[in-house]
């Protein structure tokens, strides 16, 4: 069977469509990289995305591990999902999009990584919401290369936040979404994404809190089988000190986290953003006092869980009616092509993606 073959095959049950990121990127390196470090985890997976780029990285890949180019792990071409249980052992199964831009320079902004970073995206997110693949787990994409190509999201959650609303043929307001960070010793939600800090300031309203606490709720339930305990991170430093470092906490917040406790949450603060994570942070010795927090602000959420190390971490959309869920780090184009990226975070993504299937 040689790479480039057509595969054909029964269907299997359960699979998971990796998107490959941003060519430029580490995205396809981590990718080769974690179907020969963890073979059993990624059984099931297939990436989509372009042969070329798919075969560069393999190549980087065999040589950060010691060996000659020719010792790549070949990549298997896949005509569908259904196809992917004939792939054999030690491949790399690939859905390979028709008139997909190649590979782009290492390290450097491109529109056409950026057009097809967003294509495969994308096509990941259609077929997860009609129902050809159980959960999508998305390679780093770059969000100046997006906006090179024309795209109108600034990253991921929102481009699958816009494929969700249109395939449920709803306003994209009636189609809200979170985005969770979390690892083996912290999850954080965040009230808002991706906008300045200007404006994530503007975001904190009752109504969004409230939205916000609904979703976690909701999404935590299904995954740990009981309510989350909620911590909820106050906005000014020591929680606003009772209004005397600002009132948000006094007139936004709190009455939010009333109104959510009324509804049967168990939700509670706001607490100082300073100690909050700490007290949420789950050690061996002892679970943490929250299964999560909701952090204000991106910044704010990301940075706690960042710190306990970038490698562990996955970002999860919650919200969507798929699962989708992602590496905790970016495009990293300082050391992209060098063979010296980590597959590990984009192997807990896979591990948490089964979770929440």
């Amino acid at each position: 069977m040689t790479e480039e073959q057509a595969l054909t095959a029964p269907v299997f049950t359960s699979p998971i469509a990796i998107t490959q990121g941003d060519s430029a990127g580490i995205g396809p390196e981590i990718i080769a990289k974690a179907f020969r470090q963890a073979p059993d985890v990624m059984r099931g997976c297939f990436v989509v995305g372009e042969l070329q780029t798919l075969r560069r990285a393999a190549a980087v890949e065999a040589r950060g591990a010691g060996g000659e180019p020719g010792m790549a792990l070949p990549v298997a071409l896949i005509e569908s999902p259904a196809h992917l249980a004939q792939v054999p052992a030690q491949c790399i199964p690939l859905l390979a999009l028709p008139d997909l831009p190649g590979p782009e320079p290492w390290g450097q902004v491109s529109a056409q990584a950026g057009e097809a970073a967003a294509r495969c995206v994308v096509w990941a997110a259609r077929a997860a919401l009609g129902g050809e693949i159980a959960a999508l787990v998305t390679a780093p994409l770059h969000k100046e290369a997006l906006h090179a190509a024309g795209v109108d999201f600034p990253g991921h959650t929102e481009l699958l936040q816009a494929e969700a609303a249109r395939h449920a043929g709803v306003d994209l307001t009636q189609m809200p979404v979170r985005m969770m960070l979390a690892n083996d010793e912290l999850r954080t939600v965040l009230v808002s994404i991706h906008v300045s800090l200007r404006e994530a300031l503007q975001a904190v309203t009752e109504a969004n809190l409230l939205q916000s606490l609904a979703i976690t709720h909701q999404a935590l339930s299904r995954s740990l089988g009981r309510a989350p305990r909620i911590g909820v991170a106050g906005l000014n430093p020591h929680a606003g000190e009772g209004g005397l470092f600002g009132r948000e906490e006094l007139d936004i917040i709190a009455p939010a986290i009333a109104k959510a406790r009324q509804q049967g949450l168990d939700v509670h603060g706001p607490y100082a953003p300073d100690t909050v994570f700490m007290r949420a942070r789950a050690t061996p010795e002892k679970p943490g006092e929250f299964d999560v927090v909701l952090a204000m602000y991106h910044d704010q959420g990301l940075i706690p869980v960042k710190y306990l190390g970038v490698e562990k971490g996955v970002n999860v959309t919650l919200g969507l009616p798929l699962v989708r869920t992602s590496p905790d780090h970016g495009t990293a184009f300082d050391i992209a092509g060098q063979g010296v990226a980590e597959p590990d975070s984009l192997i807990e993504a896979v591990r948490m993606a089964r979770r929440l299937m």
